[in-house]
């Protein structure tokens, strides 16, 4: 399927969604999903399979089993592409636009130990460093989880203390409706990815 772009409709359907998430309301508009949320998506998606790998598109359908929160929907489709291991791109739609982005999420302690050694190592820290202040300038926002204070073995005047002190690192760029509808979403996905690269290399070759 060619990418056609993807229709004002798909924010409007999470807005809608986000007053009213029920089986019934989704029910509804189910057909509204399929078209205008998952196959304009899986369209993106494959355009840029070539590049950067096969995606997997998230079910829309919330884990309830041990949330307080009960409703049944997620307010948002997101997807996950390529990278080996923890490392990778993901890609997220939701009411106010779309969310590119590519980090590193560990499961394990040994991974998070891995990715601080690689970021304390005199060689491959200050690489790192650069990837992420270059990304910084380019518009895009650090997230991941981190400690509050210094982790255990490193001195609180490390130069790069604050990288130090994530658990897991992302990277992304929001898209707000305006720059996200249409077939202009393809190139701005595709020029954020390509931005995230080096992130995603450093990634899979230090943890």
């Amino acid at each position: 399927m060619a990418f056609d772009g993807i229709p004002r409709k798909a924010f409007d359907f999470y807005k809608e969604l986000e007053g009213e998430n029920t089986r019934e309301h989704w029910r509804a508009r189910r057909a509204d999903y399929d078209s205008a949320v998952r196959a304009p998506l899986q369209a993106l998606l494959e355009e840029l399979e070539g590049e950067f790998g096969p995606a997997k598109l998230f079910r829309p359908q919330r884990d309830t089993r041990f949330s307080k929160d009960k409703t049944p929907y997620k307010t948002s489709q997101g997807a996950t592409v390529g990278g080996e291991g923890h490392a990778g791109y993901y890609l997220q739609l939701a009411a106010d636009g779309l969310f590119a982005g590519a980090g590193f999420h560990p499961f394990a302690s040994e991974e998070v130990g891995r990715f601080r050694a690689a970021a304390d190592d005199g060689t491959s820290g200050p690489e790192l460093q650069k990837i992420v202040d270059r990304l910084v300038g380019k518009g895009f926002s650090l997230v991941g989880e981190k400690v509050k204070t210094r982790p255990r073995g490193y001195s609180a005047d490390h130069p790069r203390i604050g990288l130090l002190r994530y658990r897991s690192l992302g990277a992304e760029k929001r898209f707000p409706v305006t720059k996200a509808t249409g077939k202009q979403a393809l190139s701005a996905v595709r020029d954020a990815w390509r931005d995230l690269r080096p992130l995603v290399e450093w990634f899979t070759a230090h943890t």
